[in-house]
């Protein structure tokens, strides 16, 4: 199963196509089958984003277990080896291309939820506003269930 993450915005991003030999970020409109996806948000625009493997797996994210997401802790804290290396780095990538699409969008304020596919109408566990650079942080990791509201100008400015 694959995470999958969703953009809420005011105006629809330009639409990229999911192309295996040009590794991106994909955008697409939401499909029959991802519609309910949309009962989670208040932007009236909301679109699949995904990583440059084709699912959002390529961003950091971690699961919802027990309460809570003690995955974010672990990875905080272990030691890694070079495939964790690795995987790092391709989601680092992956959060940059993110944040050069959402500053891309031009607007100030925008929606993410991730979730398991298919688990559309899964309400969010958590709910919480950060700044885009948080994106950037080498700790920060999508929550599984987590809904963000992201500032694309500073949170004393919005």
């Amino acid at each position: 199963m694959c995470f999958v993450l969703y953009i809420g915005t005011t105006n629809p991003l330009a639409r990229r196509k999911f192309d295996k030999e040009a590794a991106d970020l994909s955008v697409e409109p939401l499909t029959e089958r991802d519609a309910g996806i949309r009962q989670h948000f208040s932007s009236p625009e909301v679109q699949y984003v995904g990583s440059t493997s084709g699912c959002g797996c390529d961003f950091p994210h971690a699961m919802f277990q027990s309460g809570g997401w003690p995955e974010i802790e672990f990875h905080k804290t272990a030691e890694k080896d070079d495939l964790d290396i690795a995987r790092d780095r391709v989601h680092r990538q992956n959060c940059e291309a993110l944040v050069s699409l959402l500053r891309a969008s031009g607007e100030k304020l925008v929606e993410l939820y991730g979730v398991w596919d298919g688990e559309f109408g899964v309400v969010p566990q958590a709910h919480e506003n950060i700044s885009v650079e948080s994106l950037r942080e080498p700790d920060f990791y999508f929550k599984e269930s987590g809904f963000y509201r992201v500032h694309l100008k500073p949170l004393s400015e919005s």
